[in-house]
């Protein structure tokens, strides 16, 4: 009898364990596929891939390239002032660059990349980080100098309204619910907001975590991943604001992205390495990878609908003496070798 209940107690758990996702693989399976030089001058920041037509959108300072799966380039938003990215909103065909230099927001057609219009942000300053909120149909921009978040109506292209942030905002993620999260980089802060109210809910210390920079989310257990530059990604509960995790990582973390569909979460980083980590369960994570990428390729776009992973680099020159202004300068770029990678599973 003890032998049969233990037996039946195992393959419970068993079935628990498998229904809660597939055990944490051996590894995650990416490989490179493709390394294409893209060439052109300039630095870059964000990247952002639409899981819907699998394009890509890479931020150049001046203009946007825009390009397939495969790498191949189909477009390019030009006359941009600085941008870091652009926050994608298919429901609308509508994409929202951020403009650093220019203080605005550019919105162009999705379709066609033609530019519908800029919109200022009177009282913004370096606007940064951004992401499109569906709860509110707002697209938020973070911005770097004034210490804030500009709300965008989506549709109408209008400013909503304005959000402290209480130091320097980095990547920020949406939940679906009405609330944003967004790292605040000088406080090493998860900072929670109400979108539609634009109000502050929540400043939560981030245990074991200094410099947030990639920020993920995993909205079916409430998680979010904090990539942050101590060599660690963070797990943090964003119901209680605790840290739930720590999972190492390389040096120089800039981008961390979740895929529901594979349970992996990633943080790139400029040593040349992505990070592949399997949510076992949501207080437990296994590293499977260290995927191998290139020197600078510190930022990455995750395509939830294909799965691929794009991640851009170039040949660096050294780098300048740090400053006050600027505590780690990025080397010099050498110009014409903007390096796309792609890998697949």
């Amino acid at each position: 009898m003890r032998k049969t209940l233990f037996a039946l107690l195992l393959i419970a758990g068993i079935a628990a364990f498998v229904s809660y996702g597939l055990a944490a693989p051996e590894g995650s399976g990416y490989h490179l596929v493709k390394k294409i030089v893209l060439g052109g001058e300039g630095g870059w920041d964000y990247l952002n891939a639409d899981p819907t037509t699998h394009r890509v959108y890479i931020s150049r300072g001046t203009h946007i390239m825009v390009i397939d799966p495969d790498g191949s380039v189909v477009g390019d938003i030009p006359n941009l002032k600085g941008t870091h990215g652009a926050a994608l909103v298919p429901e609308l065909n509508r994409g929202f660059s951020s403009n650093g230099q220019s203080n605005s927001v550019t919105i162009f057609d999705l379709k066609t990349l033609q530019v519908i219009k800029e919109v200022p942000l009177p009282m913004a300053q370096g606007p940064d980080g951004y992401l499109y909120d569906p709860a509110s149909k707002r697209v938020f921009v973070f911005n770097a100098r004034s210490q804030d978040g500009t709300g965008i109506d989506a549709k109408t292209g209008e400013v909503a309204g304005m959000v402290p942030v209480g130091g320097k905002p980095e990547a920020a993620v949406a939940d679906g619910q009405g609330h944003i999260f967004v790292n605040n980089e000088d406080k090493t802060l998860l900072v929670e907001l109400d979108s539609k109210a634009f109000k502050v809910l929540n400043n939560w210390p981030i245990e074991g975590c200094d410099s947030p920079s990639g920020l993920a989310i995993d909205t079916a257990h409430k998680r979010v991943f904090v990539g942050c530059h101590n060599k660690q990604m963070v797990v943090v509960d964003y119901t209680s604001g605790k840290a739930v995790a720590s999972i190492p990582i390389g040096e120089g973390v800039d981008a961390t992205w979740f895929d529901p569909g594979t349970q992996l979460a990633f943080s790139s980083c400029g040593d040349g390495t992505i990070t592949a980590a399997h949510e076992d369960s949501p207080n437990k994570y296994t590293v499977v990878d260290t995927i191998k990428t290139q020197d600078g390729a510190r930022t990455m776009a995750l395509d939830t609908g294909n799965h691929n992973i794009y991640t851009v680099t170039a040949d660096r020159g050294p780098a300048p003496a740090p400053t006050a202004e600027n505590p780690r300068p990025r080397p010099a770029i050498i110009p014409n070798t903007f390096t796309l990678l792609i890998f697949a599973k």
